[in-house]
């Protein structure tokens, strides 16, 4: 009988020990593995890199349309972009010009 004493005691001191063991094995495996671990940072540096490049490109085009923009101002038109514009958009030519196709 008193070993079967001394065994439930014996499984009460390392139940405790092996419950800590096993939380820090589980905390420790996500860290590695989990969505924001030490593996998954490859990933997020190689589309940190692809988004800093598309980042380049949208503020490049953003300030190509801003200068458009401010070469349309109501108050200030550049005259060479509204013909520009006109003789696109509406398909209009001045009097004087001479239309030569290219094909």
């Amino acid at each position: 009988m008193a070993r079967s004493n001394k065994k439930p005691e014996y499984l009460k001191s390392v139940v405790g020990p092996a419950l800590a063991l096993l939380a820090l094995l589980v905390i420790a495996s996500y860290a590695l593995l989990g969505p924001t671990g030490i593996i998954a940072w490859t990933d997020y540096r190689s589309a940190l890199s692809e988004r800093k490049i598309e980042l380049a490109k949208l503020q490049k085009e953003r300030d190509a349309l801003r200068n458009r923009q401010l070469l349309l101002d109501r108050d200030n038109v550049d005259p060479d972009l509204a013909g520009e514009l006109m003789r696109k958009e509406l398909n209009v030519v001045a009097p004087d010009e001479v239309v030569v196709p290219l094909n």
